[in-house]
C-alpha cells in the first residue's frame, strides 16, 4: 500500500486530467434527485462527494450501498454507478434496475460488467486505470464523481481550482502530514480506535475506519458530532484504556459542534488515557477533505507496520466472494 499512498497527489493529478478529458453527453431530463451507488473503496467516494455537493446542489444527493434501488428512483433520477472493478455485484444489480426504470445513468469504473453495460447502452461513463486495490484508487473515483456532479450542474466549476489547490497543499505539507501521522500512530497503537468528526465530514471518518479495517487489519469505528453526544458518549461511562479516541477536526466546523468536540474530548479524556486530535489544513472543503484522508491513510499504513500485517491482502474478503459465487 506504500506505493499508492506515497503517490497520492500524482494519482490526484492523473485523475484530474482524466476528468478534464471525459466526454459526457448532455441530458434532456429534468433531474429531481441523485443517488450514488457503490460499496467499499468505491462507495465511500460517493458519501464524501455528496457531503461536498450538499452546499451547492438544489436537489437531494443520496448514497446507496445495496442491491435494490429505493422506490422513489425513476426516469428523473440521476443514478451514478461507481465500481472500480466494475464487478461489484450490488452495484451491478442497482445499475440494471436503474436501466429498467429509465433513469439517467452515469458510470465510473475501470471496466468489468459495469463497463460493458455502459458501453452497450451508450451511457455516460468515465474509465479509470484498473488493476489496483479499490481503496487505493479513491483519488480517481472521488475526482470523477466531482466531474460527473459538475456535468449535471450539481456543483460549479470552482471544484477544479480546489482540486489543483489540494494537490499543491498536500505536496507542500507532506512531511508534516507524515510526521503527524507517525505521532498519532505511536499514541494509539494497540488500542481500538474510535474516530470522531463533525457530521459534515462523516465520509472522511468512515474512510478512516475502512482503512483501519483493510490496511491495518484491525477493528475501528467512527461516529459524528453532534449525534454521538446523544448516545455514544454515555458508552464511555465505565472507562476503558483499550480504546482510543481520535478527533478529526476543521477550524471551519460548525461552531456549536466545535464546542461539543471540546467538551466531548474532555469527558472522554477522563475515561481513557488515549485521546488525540488532528486539524485539517487548507481553505476549501475539498482541500480539507483530502488533507484528512491522506493523514489517516498514513496512520493506517503505519499501524499495519506496527502490527506486522500485509496492508494489501484481503484474503477474508476474497473467501467471502468465493463462497458467495457458489450460491
Amino acid at each position: 500500500m506504500l506505493q499508492f499512498i506515497s503517490k497520492f497527489t500524482t494519482q490526484l493529478q492523473e485523475a484530474y486530467e482524466i476528468g478534464l478529458s471525459s466526454d459526457l453527453k448532455k441530458s434532456n431530463k429534468n433531474i429531481t434527485n441523485v443517488i450514488i451507488c457503490g460499496l467499499g473503496g468505491s462507495g465511500i467516494g460517493g458519501k464524501i462527494v455528496s457531503q461536498i455537493a450538499e452546499g451547492h446542489s438544489t436537489i437531494p444527493i443520496l448514497t446507496h450501498n445495496s442491491y435494490s434501488l429505493p422506490n422513489f428512483v425513476n426516469e428523473n433520477t440521476l443514478v451514478i454507478a461507481s465500481s472500480y472493478s466494475g464487478n461489484t455485484e450490488e452495484t451491478v444489480s442497482a445499475l440494471e434496475e436503474a436501466l429498467k426504470r429509465g433513469s439517467e445513468i452515469a458510470c465510473i469504473t475501470s471496466g468489468g460488467k459495469v463497463g460493458e453495460i455502459a458501453s452497450e447502452n451508450n451511457l455516460n461513463h468515465i474509465i479509470v486505470p484498473g488493476g489496483n486495490p479499490p481503496r487505493a484508487m479513491l483519488t480517481f473515483s472521488l475526482t470523477q464523481l466531482l466531474f460527473v456532479c459538475n456535468h449535471y450542474g450539481l456543483i460549479n466549476n470552482e471544484f477544479k481550482n480546489e482540486l489543483q489547490a489540494s494537490i499543491a497543499l498536500l505536496d507542500f505539507e507532506i512531511e508534516s502530514i507524515k510526521t503527524d501521522a507517525r505521532r498519532i500512530t505511536d499514541v494509539v497503537k494497540d488500542t481500538t480506535i474510535l474516530a470522531y468528526t463533525d457530521s459534515s465530514f462523516e465520509g472522511v471518518g468512515t474512510r478512516f475506519k475502512q482503512q483501519l479495517n483493510e490496511n491495518s487489519k484491525t477493528l475501528g469505528f467512527s461516529n459524528v458530532i453532534p449525534e454521538m453526544n446523544h448516545n455514544e458518549l454515555l458508552g464511555w461511562t465505565g472507562g476503558n484504556d483499550s480504546f482510543s479516541a481520535i478527533f478529526l477536526r476543521n477550524h471551519s466546523d460548525n461552531k456549536r459542534n466545535q464546542v461539543r468536540m471540546d467538551i466531548s474530548k474532555e469527558v472522554i479524556s477522563g475515561k481513557t488515557k488515549t485521546v488525540v486530535e488532528a486539524f485539517s489544513r487548507g481553505e476549501s472543503l475539498i482541500e480539507k477533505t483530502f488533507y484528512l484522508i491522506l493523514l489517516t491513510d498514513w496512520i493506517s499504513l503505519y499501524l499495519a507496520d506496527e502490527y506486522g500485517v500485509d496492508s494489501i491482502e484481503i484474503a477474508v474478503i476474497d473467501r467471502l466472494k468465493n463462497e458467495l459465487s457458489k450460491h
